[in-house]
């Protein structure tokens, strides 16, 4: 009997521990989201054209992303002053993916705003008149 309750203790605690740290995690996670989206974290969001591997797009600032699943784009507001914002909307298809990735963990400018378009990634146009 004494080992039953021994037993059923130790399993016990083993199942609360476990409980914890996959509470811990959600909590933590929904922690970092949240600073994100208050604009205290400074990301980088790269999107990549998946077909040749290039990419196309990126951003580097204290932002908040949203996919929208129906209209098939991210949303993204970035904080880029104080009260300052601007919009940004990315198109997404089968040959879209995206990253994104916390660098806050650098001495960065809590208003670093960056907006990169890879030159490579996109097609020169030429207009001649028919005159």
């Amino acid at each position: 009997m004494k080992h039953h309750r021994i037993a059923a203790a130790g399993t016990a605690l083993l199942l609360s521990l476990t409980l914890c740290g996959c509470t811990e995690s959600r909590r933590v996670s929904y922690n970092v989201s949240k600073e994100a989206d208050n604009f205290n974290v400074i990301r980088r969001l790269t999107v990549i054209n998946a077909r040749s591997d290039k990419p196309v797009f990126e951003l580097i600032a204290a932002f908040s992303i949203e996919v929208d699943n129906e209209d098939n784009q991210l949303e993204i507001i970035c904080e880029t002053g104080e009260n300052e914002y601007k919009k940004h909307f990315v198109s997404l298809n089968e040959w879209t993916i995206y990253v994104v990735e916390d660098v806050s963990g650098a001495e960065v400018d809590k208003y670093r705003y960056e907006v990169n378009f890879l030159p490579e990634a996109i097609l020169p146009v030429t207009i001649t008149s028919s005159d």
